[in-house]
């Protein structure tokens, strides 16, 4: 699959305007997108756009522009283990330059205060990860600790149910998205500065499930026990909630930001009204830099409704370090943890107020807005293109929408007016028991999570040296991340266990070469 992507296609960058009319077919009604919301499209955008929104209808051939799975902003670099690490492509030479400086910054390695490079001071004091890169390595997945090795990129979040009136209403209002585990706060953080100790340590236990499969074939299953040994502060309150989460990639972030809100929500469905069994919610969060009531897009469980606020929220509880946006030195210390709250913090009175002022923000969050998506490749294999039809024909794109066209609107000319592929209707959707962490966030519950970009999952070996898939990282491949969806996925799972073996290894073809 790696390889040098040819230069030819270079032409070929998500150009919406000289697109051709695709022969297709009636867009199934739980993945139709109501243009007519659109304000920011004239008339004559939203007939091209409608054009090449259409289904196809031929799958012996490629779509155009498939292969530029972001527009004009896709990468076209040789595939390596940098390929989730590229600028978008159609930044401009002083992006580029921002681009770069945000890199630095996102892998720069913060240090326990009080030290000497003051520039680097102010972690923790109870930490995940020195640095952002840290958890996305080489910006890509992260993935379950093996053996005995102790996490980072991956990590628990904690928190307890609401016990009053007052909690249940602020967090149905949207100003909590959840109520903090008292001592140990919204997440186990397994490391702490000098002299203090880490929080405890996650350990995982795993049982074999076994799936049968048409034609005599079998899979196995994982399914994950957590326990948390070696509390260091007192133990845990008895209405404790937990749920494990590896770092996602950070490819296309930007162009997901992107799309247009009404796109978003007219592919949400919540009573289910057309009955097929699809109910996409839009997850609602509050936030300090949106109108309130904006549309979560990041997160697992969509909790975050801009990169900014995913960002803030990065820094304070993976890294310790305060950000205009969340100024809280002490990140997730909690007040039963007087220790941790005595130490001295990276705060620099000269700096204004947090251990990373303004731009460190802005630039962090400029790079993770502009990580480019790589190419497709073998977009004409006819393998990939008979896995690509079961795809839709098995009802995938009931929740993983392949294609947007993303908004004029949006503040960054390199994200505007792109035809995308993202495979991701941005909507929660109940995945049954089996994937449930029984925790809810926010406006989501247990059994509920965003559905994930399928861009780029194909080099996630390439990129980070691993096959560990969901939330969890549980699944050891894609067939078993397919074979792990319930819930509202349980007929579109069920499709794939009764089709041919042949078709399901072409659909996992297909999804390799995304």
């Amino acid at each position: 699959m790696p390889g040098q992507v040819p230069a030819i296609l270079r032409a070929c960058a998500g150009v919406i305007a000289t697109t051709a009319i695709f022969a297709s077919i009636a867009i199934p009604a739980a993945n139709a997108i109501d243009l007519d919301q659109r304000t920011d499209l004239s008339v004559e955008d939203k007939t091209k756009v409608h054009q090449v929104l259409n289904a196809p209808a031929d799958f012996s051939k490629a779509e155009k522009f498939e292969m530029m799975q972001a527009g004009k902003a896709t990468s076209l670099k040789h595939l390596n283990r940098d390929s989730f690490s590229h600028p978008s492509a159609n930044l401009t030479f002083e992006q580029e330059q921002r681009f770069k400086l945000g890199n630095g910054l996102f892998k720069k390695l913060w240090v326990s205060s009080p030290s000497s490079t003051k520039a680097s001071d102010g972690l923790g004091p109870l930490f995940n990860a020195r640095s952002c890169q840290g958890c996305h390595l080489k910006d890509g997945r992260g993935r379950p600790p093996i053996g005995d090795e102790r996490p980072v990129s991956m990590f628990l979040r904690l928190s307890v149910a609401p016990s009053t009136q007052e909690e249940r209403d602020l967090i149905e209002s949207g100003e909590l998205p959840l109520i903090p585990e008292p001592t140990y706060g919204g997440q186990l953080q397994n490391f702490g500065v000098p002299g203090l100790a880490g929080e405890g340590e996650m350990k995982i236990s795993y049982k074999e499930i076994e799936v049968k499969l048409s034609g005599g074939e079998t899979a196995s299953l994982r399914k994950p026990t957590y326990t948390i040994q070696n509390l260091a502060y007192g133990p845990l309150s008895e209405h404790t909630l937990i749920s494990p989460r590896v770092a996602p990639p950070m490819i296309g972030l930007g162009l997901l930001e992107a799309i247009a809100p009404s796109d978003i929500l007219s592919k949400a469905d919540p009573q289910d009204t057309n009955a097929d069994g699809i109910s996409g919610r839009v997850s609602w969060v509050n936030s300090a830099d949106e109108a309130p009531k904006a549309i979560g897009r990041f997160g697992w469980k969509g909790s975050n409704s801009s990169i900014q606020s995913q960002t803030a929220g990065a820094f304070s509880g993976d890294i310790g370090i305060s950000t205009p946006y969340k100024p809280n030195n002490y990140g997730d210390c909690t007040q039963p943890q007087t220790e941790c709250l005595k130490l001295a913090t990276g705060e620099q009175e000269h700096l204004g107020v947090s251990e990373a002022p303004d731009p460190v923000m802005d630039l962090v969050t400029f790079y993770s807005q502009n990580l480019a998506v790589p190419a497709r490749r073998d977009v004409n294999d006819p393998d990939v293109l008979a896995g690509k039809k079961v795809f839709y024909e098995a009802g995938c794109i009931s929740c993983h929408t392949p294609k947007y066209v993303t908004s004029r609107n949006t503040k960054t000319k390199a994200h505007q007016f792109q035809l995308i592929w993202p495979y991701t209707d941005l909507l929660l959707h109940d995945m049954g028991d089996g994937l449930s962490d029984s925790r809810p966030v926010g406006s989501a519950s247990g059994n509920e999570w965003k559905t994930p970009p399928l861009w780029g999952i194909g080099l996630t070996e390439t990129v980070n040296k691993h096959r560990f898939f969901l939330h969890d990282g549980r699944a050891r491949g894609l067939l078993e991340a397919i074979l792990w969806h319930g819930g509202e996925a349980e007929t579109a799972k069920t499709n794939v266990i009764e089709m041919p073996a042949k078709d399901r290894a072409n659909l996992i073809r297909f999804l390799e070469s995304l």
